[in-house]
């Protein structure tokens, strides 16, 4: 008796961007189930920065339900690929990432990744295992699989080429790169954001080349960050990592457009929405927060978050658990104080001088209660103090003596 794989297909379509071909996943399925093994499922991971965002928990969460289906899931980390840089989506060549800044940004990936995956079902693969051992006669065999032409289909490489900005022959050779991963592990389906089509066709043509059934292609759009206007991205600062504490994430939920609530309901949850339907727009956010920092922590940690940001921002009152801010001796000044601009350097909670400024200037910053007005203070250091940055961010000073 034949196998219907209707209701599993519909699953797997469920909250993507792209599907394809679908009349080949079906053919898929039945052949997995015929030799009594899982499809592997690859997801490319680029080791760019140290934190994942809820970006990435989109696809990961895709990748979850395949795995609830009974499927192995194949995390390829691009330790090799990243050296190029993945030029998606860009209008200049990406600059070269070394191999020490990779292998610290891959030192958390694990576990962040297992705030969501199954262990279990999950096989870690580098791909320096085998674009670290393709001799140049290899690359020559590899770049003959594919012509300039439908390298140019790609709109990034398309609109560069027509405005005459620069496209190194080291970019062309990244799609080429990933597709043979997916030679090297053998995928029955590539699973990536929106962005990434191109690439993971790309892996089906040489997939072909390379005598191998041909990859399905299933994507997910990318999840709208929180400035309401672009996609989530740590280098644009509208990003929400998965590895903040519960607090954080909870809060920054609560901060984000009511226009994108939908889309967060649809992309990181199961809730539907005709079960937030006539919510009002704060409580609906609330339960919006409560399950996403539920899914990746725990319930008891997603009403421990829900009562700080009450407490704090409903009540006005500053968290019990304050972040210790230490003051090294050699940055106190003789007369006891430090220039606030350095204080707020050594809290972490600005990436640069420069926005360290801006927040003063926007009125972002309190010390003690008190709104800090002007960038030449220099507040003394004092046991205790708390330093507040914008509405989620506090610190209680504490001098270290020499």
């Amino acid at each position: 008796m034949e196998e219907d794989f209707g209701e599993e297909i519909e699953k797997i379509k469920s909250g993507t961007a792209d599907l394809i071909p679908e009349e080949e996943l079906e053919e898929k399925l039945e052949t997995a189930a015929e030799e009594e093994r899982p499809l592997r499922v690859k997801l490319g991971v680029d080791p760019s920065s140290s934190a994942l965002t809820l970006g990435h928990a989109v696809v990961l969460r895709k990748l979850r339900q395949l795995q609830d289906l009974g499927h192995k899931a194949v995390m390829v980390v691009g330790d090799f690929t990243r050296r190029i840089g993945d030029p998606s989506g860009r209008s200049e060549t990406r600059e070269i990432m070394g191999a020490k800044q990779i292998e610290e940004n891959m030192k958390d990936y694990e576990r962040q990744v297992f705030r969501i995956l199954d262990p279990e079902k999950t096989e870690f693969r580098y791909n320096s295992e085998w674009l670290g051992k393709l001799g140049f006669e290899d690359i020559i065999e590899l770049t003959s699989k594919y012509t300039v032409a439908r390298m140019l289909e790609r709109d990034d490489f398309a609109n560069r080429y027509e405005s005459n900005k620069p496209i190194s022959i080291l970019e062309f050779l990244y799609p080429l790169a990933q597709a043979y991963d997916s030679v090297a592990v053998d995928a029955d389906i590539e699973l990536g954001g929106a962005d990434q089509r191109f690439n993971l066709i790309v892996g089906r043509h040489i997939q072909r080349e390379f005598d191998q059934d041909p990859q399905i292609v299933l994507t997910v759009p990318l999840l709208t960050g929180t400035d309401g206007s672009r996609a989530m991205s740590q280098t644009r600062g509208n990003y929400i990592g998965i590895n903040e504490e519960p607090e954080t994430i909870y809060g920054k939920l609560m901060s984000i457009t009511d226009d994108t609530m939908l889309e967060y309901f649809k992309l990181l949850t199961d809730i539907e929405p005709e079960d937030v339907e006539g919510m009002h727009p704060k409580e609906k956010k609330k339960k919006l927060a409560r399950e996403v920092v539920g899914s990746i922590y725990s319930e008891v940690e997603a009403g421990h978050a829900e009562e700080e940001f009450e407490r704090v921002f409903e009540q006005d009152e500053v968290p019990e658990d304050l972040k210790e801010l230490k003051v090294p001796a050699e940055e106190i000044k003789e007369d006891g104080t430090i220039w606030i601009i350095d204080l707020l350097d050594l809290s972490g909670f600005v990436s640069s001088r420069s926005e360290a400024r801006r927040l003063i200037d926007q009125g972002g910053v309190t010390l003690n209660g008190e709104k800090v007005t002007k960038v030449d203070f220099d507040p003394p250091v004092e046991e205790g103090k708390v330093l507040q940055v914008g509405k989620k961010k506090f610190a209680r000073m504490v001098p270290e003596e020499e």
